[in-house]
């Protein structure tokens, strides 16, 4: 199994960004798959994640800025970001796990559920003031 971020860059203040994450070995019909991430010297936090139906679950800071989807004949899971600001520069992750947030919640998925069992290489967005 493998999960491929991309889609990081340099983007100033205001400005959106758009991740992919293209997963390999698994399919997203039977999978949930998230973005996380972690900021320097702080501890890596979860943002947004989609489930096996397509069904999207936020944390409170990413509702109205970020919107997650999918595209299953990609098998690709995308993180728009709209209205950047500095405090978002990260590397971002994606992460994918059989778990179900509709079964347990979403901020228990975002939060790491059980474990979750597929992690990708980041990708580093940085946000200029």
């Amino acid at each position: 199994v493998q999960l491929q971020a991309s889609g990081g860059g340099l983007v100033q203040a205001g400005g959106s960004l758009r991740l992919s994450c293209t997963v390999s070995g698994l399919t997203l019909d039977h999978h949930t798959v998230g973005w996380f991430r972690q900021a320097p010297g702080k501890e890596r936090e979860g943002i947004s994640c989609i489930n096996k139906d397509s069904k999207s679950y936020y944390e409170d800071f990413a509702e109205g800025r970020f919107t997650i989807s999918r595209d299953k004949a990609k098998n690709t899971v995308y993180l728009q970001m709209n209205n950047l600001s500095p405090e978002d520069t990260a590397v971002y992750y994606c992460a994918a796990d059989d778990a179900d947030p509709e079964v347990y919640g979403g901020h228990w998925w975002l939060t790491g559920g059980y474990g979750l069992d597929y992690w990708g290489k980041g990708t580093q967005v940085t946000v200029s003031s």
